[in-house]
Formats: C-alpha cells, structure tokens, sequence
C-alpha cells in the first residue's frame, strides 16, 4: 500500500491508498500546503507517536463461528475451519504482543474491554439486564478476523445467567478491540497494534472511525484494517474510538465512543 503525506487540518486519514496527516504547523523544510512526499510512515510534529502500516495477514475467509447461546452463565460455540489455541502461522514476524495460548475468541459485552477465551465454551458472567454482545475469531496475537462468518452478534436480555430475550443488532456500531491491558518488554513496546471491529458500517463512505491518541493525535480510518503504533511512551496510553458520519459527527448509536487506557512498562531483565 503506498502512504502519502500532506498536511491537513489536524487529521490522520487511513486508508487503501492515502494517510493524510496534519498537524497544527507545517514540518521543516516544507513551504506550502501543497506539497505532497511519499513516505511509508507518518509523523506528526507535535507528536512522538507514529503510524505505520500493519502487515497484511492470512484473511482465514473460511473461518466460521457459529451459536453463541448463553445459558446459565456459559456461552456455547461452534468453530469450523479455524483452530483455537494453535498458534497463527506469522505470528513470529509480526513483530508484536501474541499469546503463548493461541488462537482465541475475542468476547465484548457492551463497551466492556475483551475477555479472550480459548475454547469454543466457556463460562462468562454477564449482569442482569440488556447488553450488546459481539464474539469474534482472533489471531494469536489478537488481530480479529474481519469476515462475515467469523463473528456472532446479538442484543440480549440476562436475567440469572439466562437469555430471557434477544434481538439481531441492525444499526452501525463499532467495538474496541486492542491496545488493552499492560505490555511488558522491548518486543511488545515498540509495536502496538490499534484493531477494533466494526458491524452494520460502509467504512469509507457513509462511516468513518476516529482514533484519539493521548490527546495528541487523531486518526481517521477510512478502512477497516489495523496498524501498528509507534513511539509511544512508557505508562499509561489512553485511546478513545468514535464512528462518525461523512461530516465528522460521531453516530448516535450505543457505546460511542468509547475509550481505553493501556499501560507500557520496561522488562527488568531488558535493564
């Protein structure tokens, strides 16, 4: 994928084709906004964090995950054609944070970070009342799979461990996924990638997900696809995703946006 930079209007734009970056003053060397210079990455001046493209990855288009019944307190899977807890075939050249257990379900209720899960059944406790639920196949090293097999999503009513009532969910809604949790050590530090899923939305045209990094950063995705953050600093990294219209305006639908704070932290055995 080639990655153009040009300045903008304080946006990132990441896409097929084009990443635009802006920022609030124009870089070294550049003498007007109409300058445009190939790049393979991003970096903003008021900024450490870069934005670089993540690898492509074997699709897994035949992957499939069925059911997701829930009672008394467990969900129910199926999985065809994907093996949970193998270890993806590039997870070793990816270059970022992986688990040693393998391929895994990805389980998001409401707005609540993952719970990854192994086997295609599993406990979960869910309170009592209405919930949107997603479950979705992930790689080791936690990139989703983004086909229209490999996830299950309903609107459920719990009462006692217990569906009482379900719907289809038919609105636009996006889903946080990664960064979460802490990261420990040089090999998962440098790296991080930013996934998140997304349901019921024309990426690109009618829908568009903005990425706030710190505070300092945005980044307007235009596709649905991953990529690696670098430079962040050590402690704690805060990212807040919105889905918005063509104009920019966050959608009104359940759970947007919502936000993450992730932790950086040095190995001692690195020292």
């Amino acid at each position: 994928m080639q990655i153009k930079e040009k300045l903008f209007t304080g946006l990132i734009v990441f896409g097929t084709g084009l990443l635009m970056v802006s920022c609030s003053q124009a870089t070294e060397g550049r003498e007007d906004d109409s300058d445009v210079q190939e790049s393979t990455e991003v970096v903003a001046a008021d900024s450490g964090v870069r934005i670089t493209e993540f690898p492509a990855s074997n699709a897994f288009q035949d992957a499939v995950l069925l059911g997701g019944k829930y009672r008394d307190g467990s969900f129910n899977f199926s999985v065809k054609n994907y093996e949970l807890g193998s270890q993806t075939e590039d997870a070793s050249v990816k270059m970022c944070a992986n688990s040693d257990k393998g391929q895994h379900i990805h389980l998001i209720v409401d707005n609540e970070p993952y719970a990854a899960k192994y086997t295609s059944d599993f406990e979960h406790e869910i309170a009592d009342g209405s919930h949107y639920i997603l479950a979705f196949l992930s790689r080791s090293y936690h990139e989703s799979i983004k086909s229209a097999s490999s996830y299950q999503a309903r609107k459920m009513d719990i009462e006692n461990g217990n569906v009482v009532n379900f719907s289809e969910i038919d609105q636009p809604m996006l889903f946080y996924s990664r960064p979460k949790g802490t990261y420990v050590g040089k090999a998962n530090t440098d790296k991080v990638m930013l996934d998140f899923y997304l349901l019921n939305a024309n990426i690109g045209s009618d829908h568009f997900v903005k990425a706030e990094i710190n505070n300092e950063k945005e980044i307007l995705f235009d596709a649905w696809k991953p990529v690696f953050l670098e430079g962040l600093p050590m402690g704690d990294n805060k990212i807040k995703l919105t889905l918005v219209d063509k104009e920019g305006l966050a959608l009104d639908v359940p759970n947007n946006p919502v936000e993450r704070v992730f932790t950086l932290a040095s190995d001692p055995l690195e020292m």
